[in-house]
């Protein structure tokens, strides 16, 4: 099943969604889209995962060849996108003023509950289902050590519209992502290319801090970021689970509005 957050007549609500898309409330009636604000899948801990994508890794592997590092990284690349950064379906994304601004559409892994030392084998176990994700940065200076400034604007991290149940994703590691700006294709991966599948980052996080239940998993960025400017269109689509929508505008010292 499809579950989202949404805003409705001054209520926020999980519902379930229809064959449709139509949110359904729990008795049955089917909630006015046009009268509802969508509100972000999830609201607990983003923790996000760099160069995830070996197509991406072997595209950069000459400069992880240059000091000071002189090799790729050996293990995942993780970083935190800070609550700040939490933005919903049709959300408006605000571009900072001279700066170049760039999605990335990434697959959401949802924590289910409680997870502490978990092994490879039991992690999925810990899943409660799979969400859309638009991690939006400025251009990255360094995979090795995503920089704050880059990676934690307001609104830097729409989710949704909605999350899909675990067991009704077959298959998590061979799910196809897209991008696209004003209606054209701009980029397109598969999570059969992930380095470091779903349930290795699961343990690898687990192992040091404690996850809990509503914390999100970004799995990473296929190559090909785009930047993107006011009054654009970006949508993100994964098969099986569903398109997050999302508008640029110009940050002239407002707030990003959901």
């Amino acid at each position: 099943m499809r579950h989202a957050k949404v805003e409705y007549q001054g209520r926020v609500r999980t519902v379930t969604i229809g064959p449709d898309d139509l949110p359904i409330s729990d008795d049955g009636a089917v909630l006015d889209v046009t009268a509802l604000r969508w509100l972000p899948a999830s609201g607990g801990t983003l923790f996000g995962v760099a160069l995830n994508y070996r197509s991406l890794l072997e595209a950069r592997l000459p400069e992880f060849h240059q000091p000071p590092y002189q090799k790729p990284p050996e293990k995942p690349v993780l970083f935190i996108k800070t609550p700040n950064t939490r933005n919903a379906h049709q959300g408006t994304v605000a571009r900072p003023q001279g700066e170049r601004l760039q999605p990335g559409p990434a697959l959401g892994v949802v924590i289910g509950r409680r997870a502490s030392r978990v092994s490879e084998q039991d992690a999925l176990d810990y899943v409660r289902g799979y969400t859309v994700v638009n991690e939006f940065s400025l251009p990255e200076d360094s995979y090795y050590r995503p920089a704050i400034k880059a990676k934690c604007r307001d609104g830097f991290c729409a989710l949704g519209p909605w999350w899909v149940d675990r067991d009704d994703i077959a298959n998590p590691h061979d799910l196809t992502l897209t991008l696209t700006v004003n209606g054209v294709e701009k980029q397109r991966g598969s999570t059969a290319d992930l380095i470091w599948p779903i349930p290795r980052l699961i343990a690898e996080l687990s192992e040091f801090m404690t996850l809990n239940a509503g914390d999100v998993l970004i799995t990473g960025t296929p190559p090909g970021r785009v930047d993107v400017s006011e009054g654009d269109q970006v949508d993100t689509t994964i098969e099986s689970i569903g398109t997050l929508r999302n508008l640029i505008v110009t940050d002239h010292g407002g707030e990003a509005k959901q």
